[in-house]
């Protein structure tokens, strides 16, 4: 069995997490790029109008990502990361999904969050993809 961890991390603690899950798991790693990064100001949660609040406002949101992981038909099991936004995946991570066939695999969960768990976002990602096998999920902080 082969496995990917794939993650989104806009400022650097999920990264950290998805390399220590790719150790334990002896797995390759791609990262989900935004096509446009986030400054600190899109990211300001408390700002109504800042692109992140604004994102996850509208749960139809696709921000648009650079590349596509061209290899992911060689992975049995794919661990998909992300900090928790808003109690759930940042829609970044929809996006990811929807350009990726996903089918036959196991998909996993991991996250980072100041005071979110885990629980939700990997059950609204569950609920939103209902054709796909879940596994497991991890807060990884």
């Amino acid at each position: 069995m082969k496995t990917l961890v794939v993650y989104f991390s806009a400022t650097g603690t999920t990264k950290a997490a998805a390399e220590r899950l790719a150790k334990e798991k002896n797995a390759d790693l791609y990262e989900i790029v935004p096509e446009q990064p986030y400054t600190a100001a899109d990211l300001d949660w408390t700002n109504k109008q800042s692109r992140s609040t604004i994102e996850m406002k509208d749960k139809s949101s696709r921000p648009a990502i650079k590349g596509r992981c061209a290899n992911i038909a060689d992975y049995d099991t794919v661990w998909i990361g992300f900090p928790v936004w808003w109690y759930t995946a940042p829609t970044i991570v929809n996006t990811f999904i929807e350009a990726h066939d996903l089918s036959g695999k196991v998909l996993n969960v991991f996250a980072t969050s100041g005071g979110s768990n885990v629980t939700g976002s990997a059950n609204d990602l569950k609920k939103a993809y209902p054709q796909y096998t879940w596994g497991e999920s991890r807060l990884m902080n």
